[in-house]
């Protein structure tokens, strides 16, 4: 068997999630086809030679350890080290630059900019929110009144207006093929999450997101918000550490796409391709 190291910070503290819950279970899954090796994300260098593949799952925010975190993909990158994800991705594996990005190039995405004297480029707006360009789970983020934003001239930071939806939906994908969706039908509990039945003008709009970013594997997850005119703008596009969900799905998709991940772990350390079931 080829072994997996698998990082994951199992007591890492997020709303609406539990890291450890979702780990334990895919590796309970994984463990009649692979050895595995759980490991904390700050062990990761000390233990790249003990795995034919590196599995980056919930990991939590690296913003606590950016340097080391750094010196992992440079270590990849210099070694040639297998990881799942592919650390090639341009999304939030890069922070959020990629958001001003395809700000610029007029995809669908939230209006973004990272100075006040760009702000005509979004519109006047009421509120918007300010956000680390390096921030994951919230970390950092503000919401300000226009006037306030003015005088406190942030610098270096996300500014998006605040955008009144409908709902948010995710879309979750395992190398370039969709799997399956899930929406918060309640705006205001994000992570009260139900399955999503996708339209074909909703893959549409998530799939452009995947072949922009054009990673040579692993999980992504599309998050989008539904305007009221019915239009889909991307929030984020998570190509790092997607937490799944997958204890929501009905059992026959979960097994589903477990499965699947199963497959594209193998074809992750085989170099070939194939087409998912």
């Amino acid at each position: 068997m080829k072994t997996l190291l698998y990082l994951t910070d199992l007591y890492y503290e997020a709303k609406g999630r539990k890291y450890y819950e979702e780990d334990l279970y895919i590796t309970s899954k994984l463990k009649s086809h692979f050895n595995i090796l759980i490991g904390h994300p700050h062990q990761a260098l000390s233990n790249l030679k003990s795995a034919d593949l590196v599995v980056f799952r919930n990991t939590g925010s690296i913003l606590g350890y950016q340097e080391y975190f750094e010196q992992l993909l440079a270590e990849v990158k210099e070694k040639n080290i297998l990881t799942f994800n592919s650390f090639d991705g341009k999304a939030d594996i890069m922070g959020k630059q990629y958001l001003l990005d395809l700000t610029d190039s007029d995809y669908p995405v939230i209006p973004s900019v990272e100075s006040v004297k760009e702000i005509d480029k979004i519109g006047r707006h009421e509120k918007y929110i300010v956000k680390l360009k390096n921030g994951a789970d919230s970390i950092g983020m503000e919401i300000l009144q226009y006037e306030t934003l003015l005088n406190l001239n942030p610098q270096g930071k996300l500014i998006q207006p605040l955008i009144d939806f409908e709902y948010e939906v995710s879309f979750y994908y395992l190398n370039d093929k969709f799997q399956y969706a899930l929406y918060a039908p309640d705006k205001n509990k994000r992570w009260e999450l139900e399955e999503y039945e996708p339209t074909d003008s909703d893959l549409v709009f998530s799939e452009s997101f995947i072949k922009w970013n054009n990673i040579k594997h692993g999980i992504t997850r599309v998050d989008a918000c539904r305007l009221k005119n019915n239009t889909l703008l991307l929030v984020e596009l998570e190509d790092l550490n997607p937490f799944l969900s997958i204890e929501l799905l009905p059992e026959n998709k979960r097994n589903w796409f477990i499965n699947n991940l199963i497959d594209a772990l193998k074809v992750s350390l085989n170099f070939t391709k194939k087409v998912f079931k």
